[in-house]
């Protein structure tokens, strides 16, 4: 960036709750695999007479959001009505909330480079999401989908706290573990379960510029792109002495550009009022007490405790984000149930983030008990019985075919097993010796590259399965006492 140019990003987040139900009627919430207009009834349909009735689960998940962003909800909030005429709002308006939202405040924390990151958190406000417009290319039409019409969003407003790319993507980042570690949203980006709007605008002094919105990105690499793309391109306008114009913009991920869409709208062109048909909703300490108590582990708690463990911030992010793009694997539980032991949590943490984490990302993987694999691995390994190849050779394995009725025997079998029986060892050692007097005179002589060729003779006498420290300790051993 020309650093004669400050830019200053906020961000808008729509997390989209994981109720069973929509926000307001008692369709299905789960869009992903339904045909179009398949889950709507009256109440999305914005049929005449139709009265919303409000889902009290969003209500809880954002107590939780709340918590998880260090604040805690509102007492009192309300819903309006923002009014604006589009195919896939049948209402012409969205329920949403504007005066009184319900979460007031706020922050999400994060590292960049070493360096603690504080991103502060204006507002979040629940609301009834539009439905989703299609255009067919080469077509003359487009078609409305209403199946996403009335999902529940909580959509959370960041202050204007970020001034690079790589802050922003890592506030995306953070701002995901956090919902989806609280059990908010399933965070299927994907599937828009997490959509990030950005606000950015360039200036040479202290006061802002003229901002740029671009909507609807929905992965933290099209959230750095688009901010890299749009701090240039302001900066070029200016420098060429024409203006930067408030609008709204979309992102062109195969151009790796942003496109310009409409201008913006201020607050006063979508006539707020209040919604006649949903009364405020009121909640009590104790209500919010209940949601604390019930909160599952945060991202930061979960840090401390992999660090106390001895993981490293590079081991631990990559556990953080394994364990919620794969969730039945469930690796922090894992871990978890072998904290009393911190030298094997850790062992098994390495396991892990080595063997099993870039083995899923690759393979398709069967349904298994890992806690069963991972207690017989990390036992033959403190026998010294498994190396950490076989490791994880044997992990993969399982991984693909399923776990064996006996996952020792299976490695013997498969000839994974180290030797680690003294007297066979020292009886092959001997037969060693005695076929390669000069390499042992070498070693005599101390040079240890022959040390490492018999180790070899050794390693290929029984096929690999031979414990190499144990055989290097006995083949000393012997030698001096030549």
């Amino acid at each position: 960036m020309n650093n004669d140019f400050k830019a200053t990003i906020g961000i808008e987040c729509h997390v989209q709750l994981k109720t069973k139900s929509k926000l307001f009627s008692a369709a299905s919430n789960d869009a992903r695999e339904a045909k179009p207009n398949t889950l709507v009834n009256h109440i999305d349909f914005g049929l005449p007479g139709a009265l919303p009735v409000f889902n009290k689960e969003a209500l809880k998940l954002a107590t939780k959001a709340a918590i998880a962003l260090k604040t805690k909800p509102q007492k009192f909030s309300t819903f309006d009505r923002k009014h604006y005429f589009y195919p896939d709002l049948p209402m012409g308006y969205q329920i949403t909330q504007y005066d009184q939202p319900i979460i007031i405040g706020g922050r999400v924390e994060f590292k960049l480079n070493d360096e603690l990151k504080t991103v502060g958190i204006t507002r979040a406000h629940m609301e009834a999401d539009a439905g989703k417009s299609t255009h067919p290319t080469g077509s003359d039409y487009s078609l409305v989908d209403l199946n996403r019409a009335g999902t529940p969003l909580l959509e959370i407003v960041s202050e204007p706290d970020m001034h690079s790319a790589a802050e922003a993507k890592a506030y995306v980042k953070e701002l995901y573990l956090l919902m989806r570690y609280a059990e908010v949203t399933e965070g299927d980006l994907y599937h828009g379960n997490m959509r990030f709007d950005v606000n950015v605008s360039v200036s040479k002094n202290q006061e802002l510029g003229t901002r740029t919105e671009t909507k609807n990105l929905n992965s933290f690499r099209s959230v750095e792109k688009a901010i890299e793309y749009e701090i240039k391109r302001q900066i070029e306008l200016i420098n060429n002495g024409q203006k930067v114009i408030q609008e709204t913009r979309g992102w062109n991920e195969a151009k790796q550009k942003t496109v310009a869409q409409r201008s913006k709208e201020n607050a006063d062109d979508y006539r707020y009022m209040p919604d006649p048909d949903l009364p405020p909703i009121v909640i009590d300490d104790a209500y919010i007490a209940d949601i604390e108590i019930s909160m599952p582990i945060a991202p930061d708690e979960w840090r401390q405790r992999l660090g106390d463990i001895g993981l490293d911030s590079s081991q631990t992010e990559t556990l953080l984000e394994a364990n919620v793009d794969f969730a039945t694997a469930k690796y922090l539980d894992l871990i978890q149930q072998y904290e009393a032991d911190k030298k094997k949590a850790r062992s098994l943490a390495n396991l892990l983030v080595n063997v099993d984490i870039p083995y899923l990302k690759e393979h398709v993987i069967a349904d298994l008990n890992r806690k069963l694999l991972y207690d017989s691995v990390l036992s033959l390994i403190n026998q010294d019985r498994l190396s950490s190849t076989n490791a994880k050779e044997l992990i993969q394995r399982c991984l693909t075919a399923g776990l064996p009725q006996n996952i020792e025997k299976f490695a013997e079998e498969k000839g994974l097993l180290q030797k680690s029986d003294k007297n066979e060892l020292s009886q092959i050692i001997d037969g060693i010796i005695n076929d390669n007097i000069k390499a042992v005179e070498d070693v005599r002589k101390g040079e240890q590259k022959a040390v490492g060729y018999l180790i070899g003779q050794v390693m290929a006498k029984t096929k690999g399965q031979a414990n190499p420290g144990l055989a290097r300790k006995i083949l000393e051993e012997k030698i001096a006492k030549l």
